[in-house]
């Protein structure tokens, strides 16, 4: 029997650069610096009690959380300009491929 055992380099996770929370949800901003330029991106969870009270995050909005998941958008989109225009980046008004669905 042979064992083979192959060292991978562990990347170090970057934390997102700005985190928004509207009641229980939150947005957080990442930054992907590229050749191209600097880009952001922003992911959304919500947070909820499981039944033995330990505290789960979802991606999944109920009727109620769809207010609060419109706001922390609008705040992320702001946060993102702002975080553009203070590194000198211009803010694209056009959808482009950097992102995560494109």
């Amino acid at each position: 029997m042979s064992i083979k055992i192959t060292k991978t380099k562990t990347e170090k996770k970057n934390p997102p650069v700005a985190k928004v929370r509207v009641g229980l949800v939150s947005a957080s901003i990442w930054e992907n610096k590229t050749e191209k330029g600097t880009f952001y991106n922003a992911t959304f969870d919500r947070r909820y009690k499981d039944s033995e009270g330990n505290y789960q995050s979802t991606g999944s909005y109920n009727l109620h959380d769809l207010l609060a998941l419109s706001k922390a958008a609008d705040l992320a989109h702001t946060a993102i300009i702002e975080a553009l225009s203070e590194a000198g980046e211009p803010a694209e008004t056009e959808e482009t491929d950097e992102g995560e669905g494109a």
